[in-house]
């Protein structure tokens, strides 16, 4: 084979045909200049698509729009006036009657004292029985983060506060008003309920946490506030008790142990692939 050949052949191989093509290739990117903003390339089709794609962030951005007309036009409090709180307003007949029955009021904060007493009871069984550590620390998680939070910024406490010897803490004493550990507590216990598939059981705390919310409003023991968060902490403080607890089952101890919950320890896991790792832990 001629020279003239070989060098034919080469100069049209598959490689060198490609990297001619990438060199075209970037030639034309550095000729055209910057690509354009993806806004500029949005038509009216693909933002209706958006919109239908992604509802609950476009529902988001309607009432951020909203709050901040709100927030630029809202009237201050008054320094010496005390908080305008919404829950306190919608619970002003409730209120009227704890007050002119403090009987009442007190078989109330009994009842609230229970189901308090039924939170800790579930979360240490969890712990003590069933030797699944989760619920108690996120429970540990909240509290400790309540305690800091509380003393950081103590609010006033509301006008109208109506106590109890038996409201919990027993024998009002001082309590943190930011955030509710009331509100809390049952979130974490609920939530570990739904896990393992005892949604009656997780619907009935829902359904006296709500009550107990209404009663610390009717009572002025909490704002409003202080329950919204609560409601988010017993959601953040088990989802860090989660990941905790899975950075623990995927390090190994010295002695080559690893530290891992008996029935559960991953938010996605079903309940079928709980029993099926503890049938065969066992």
């Amino acid at each position: 084979m001629s020279k003239s050949k070989l060098r034919s052949r080469r100069s049209h191989s598959p490689a060198k045909t490609e990297e001619i093509q990438s060199d075209e290739k970037t030639k034309v990117k550095e000729n055209s200049g910057p690509a354009p903003p993806a806004f500029a390339t949005l038509s009216v089709a693909d933002v209706a698509g958006l919109v239908k794609r992604h509802p609950v962030p476009f529902v988001f951005l309607i009432s951020l729009l909203a709050f901040m007309g709100v927030e630029y036009t809202i009237p201050m409090i008054p320094t010496a006036s005390q908080p305008l709180d919404l829950g306190f307003l919608m619970t002003r007949s409730l209120h009227a009657v704890l007050v002119s029955s403090p009987n009442l009021n007190s078989v109330l904060a009994a009842l609230n004292t229970v189901f308090v007493g039924m939170q800790s009871a579930y979360i240490l069984w969890c712990l003590l029985v069933e030797g699944r550590p989760r619920a108690t620390i996120a429970a540990l998680f909240m509290f400790t983060c309540r305690g800091i939070l509380g003393s950081s910024t103590q609010l006033p406490l509301p006008d109208g506060f109506l106590g109890s010897g038996v409201d919990f803490p027993v024998g009002n004493v001082s309590f943190f008003l930011f955030y509710s550990g009331h509100v809390a507590g049952s979130m974490i216990a609920s939530l570990d309920m739904r896990r393992m598939e005892r949604y009656k059981m997780a619907w009935g705390f829902d359904i006296l946490n709500v009550l107990q919310a209404v009663r610390l409003l009717a009572s002025r023991g909490h704002y409003t506030i202080d329950l919204a968060t609560g409601v988010g902490a017993g959601f953040l403080f088990d989802v860090f008790s989660g990941w905790y607890l899975e950075s623990k089952n995927n390090q190994k101890i010295e002695y080559g142990a690893v530290v891992r919950e008996p029935l559960y320890y991953r938010c996605n896991c079903d309940f079928q692939q709980i029993k099926q790792s503890t049938v065969a832990a066992a």
